[in-house]
């Protein structure tokens, strides 16, 4: 099923690139903390970026020295999960950053050491260009500018998700008062099919028809189309090109034409919820 929130549910999670190329994390992932901050796995962007990095445990301290020709940075985190101490650096590394911000602090999660991808740039003096549309940390290592290695799929309108969501239930037989999977009536399909994108509707057809939404003509996409006989007894789903879903008692979900011989004299109008 497609759902907004899955979609939500991957928010905190981020990709690193480096020059021109993703970053490939084999196991812990970069992500995006309680405070906003950018949070990556050391050795993998060191490495990456050339260095040599060493680890070492002791009781709950984890050291992790990092190198490359006469630059040395040595990372204290600690193995319960809580912050450590400010990165040390030595004597060369600290003479060209005298003018940068303290460090942030290292992080143990996940069996790795994390730092925000500031440490990056600020330890070796690296350009890092955030790309939030796409969610992509990117080292400029070479000096130059790079655009993002990957896009990040456009989300669909919610009228299109709606419109998926109803097709996946096409055939489910029909069941009075029936608002799951297993057999739907037709009020029951329109309000599982909006529940799933967090849109809470009346239980009945003459509930959705006297107080959901606005009244259109206009029809687009996700609009309510109500069906009456002597009173509203109908509801479905609208799909485009005159069609619409609904659940039937005749032949369960499926659609039908909006000017069909049976729908079309019984058709009294369409509300838009969205």
């Amino acid at each position: 099923m497609l759902h907004q929130k899955n979609a939500a549910a991957a928010a905190s999670n981020v990709l690193v690139q480096v020059n021109d190329e993703l970053v490939s994390f084999p196991d812990a992932q970069p992500f995006i903390d309680s405070d906003g901050i950018s949070q990556v796995p050391v050795r993998i962007v060191s490495e990456k970026l050339g260095y040599k990095v060493e680890a070492a445990v002791e009781g709950p301290q984890v050291t992790v020295t990092i190198a490359k020709a006469n630059e040395t940075v040595t990372l204290l985190a600690t193995r319960d999960g809580s912050a450590a101490q400010q990165p040390v650096k030595d004597a060369v590394v600290a003479a060209s950053a005298k003018a940068a911000a303290p460090l942030p602090q290292a992080k143990f999660v996940d069996g790795r050491v994390f730092v925000p991808i500031r440490f990056v740039s600020e330890t070796f003096g690296l350009n890092v260009q955030w790309d939030g549309d796409n969610r992509i940390a990117i080292i400029d290592a070479d000096g130059k500018y790079h655009a993002p290695a990957w896009y990040a799929p456009k989300t669909p309108p919610l009228s299109q998700l709606i419109v998926q969501e109803a097709k996946q239930f096409l055939g489910v037989r029909y069941v009075w008062g029936g608002e799951s999977p297993t057999g739907f009536d037709c009020s029951g399909l329109v309000g599982y099919v909006f529940g799933e994108s967090g849109i809470d509707l009346p239980r009945t057809s003459v509930g959705m028809y006297d107080t959901a939404g606005k009244r259109v003509t206009d029809l687009q996409a996700g609009d309510l189309v109500f069906f009456a006989k002597g009173i509203v007894n109908h509801v479905g789903i609208y799909i485009g090109d005159n069609q619409f879903i609904s659940a039937t008692t005749s032949g369960g979900v499926r659609v039908d034409s909006l000017a069909s011989s049976y729908w079309g004299p019984r058709y009294v109008g369409a509300k838009r919820v969205l």
